[in-house]
């Protein structure tokens, strides 16, 4: 397979910054995991700089920064938590130009919503209901966790830890 042109490359690397990952891959927001691998590896052959060794100087810098990227937008949209963080960015100002690390501090950021609660009443019961857990008073902390699936009754999280207390009870009686 013939490298790509130095010319496409400069040009490309001129337009990367303004690029977000769907862009960059050359497919839709909606398009499913099978074609975002494709696309990735159709776009991982075409800057590769193996394929590319014709490349040398700034050229060969901007290839591999477009490689860097293309491997970026993959490692974001193949997995489904970082990319709802990425295109919850992407409507914002400069949201096209979110990375890697940012949509990962939004991911985590939102599993730890998940676990610690959403609402102020979500957390605060779940915390009172961790404060029993350490006191050993299984029943306030399963009344308490179930206000605070009252606040929040989606809450996978906060159900696993009501029926984990439920079972304790029933063991314990």
């Amino acid at each position: 397979m013939a490298g790509i042109a130095a010319a496409e490359i400069r040009a490309m690397a001129a337009l990367l910054d303004d690029l977000d990952y769907y862009q960059l891959l050359e497919i839709d927001r909606e398009a499913p995991a099978s074609v975002v691998k494709r696309a990735y590896y159709q776009a991982t052959r075409r800057f590769h700089p193996d394929a590319n060794r014709h490349l040398r100087g700034a050229d060969r810098t901007a290839l591999e920064r477009i490689a860097r990227r293309v491997s970026e937008a993959y490692q974001v949209l193949r997995d489904a938590r970082r990319r709802r963080a990425y295109d919850g960015q992407l409507g914002t100002a400069g949201g096209s130009r979110m990375r890697l690390v940012e949509a990962e501090a939004k991911a985590s950021q939102q599993a730890l919503d998940d676990h610690l609660g959403k609402t102020p009443n979500g957390r605060r019961f779940f915390n009172l209901a961790r404060a029993d857990i350490d006191k050993g008073d299984m029943q306030a902390a399963a009344r308490n966790m179930k206000m605070a699936l009252t606040f929040e009754p989606q809450n996978s999280f906060f159900r696993e830890k009501l029926d984990a207390l439920d079972g304790a009870l029933r063991h314990q009686g």
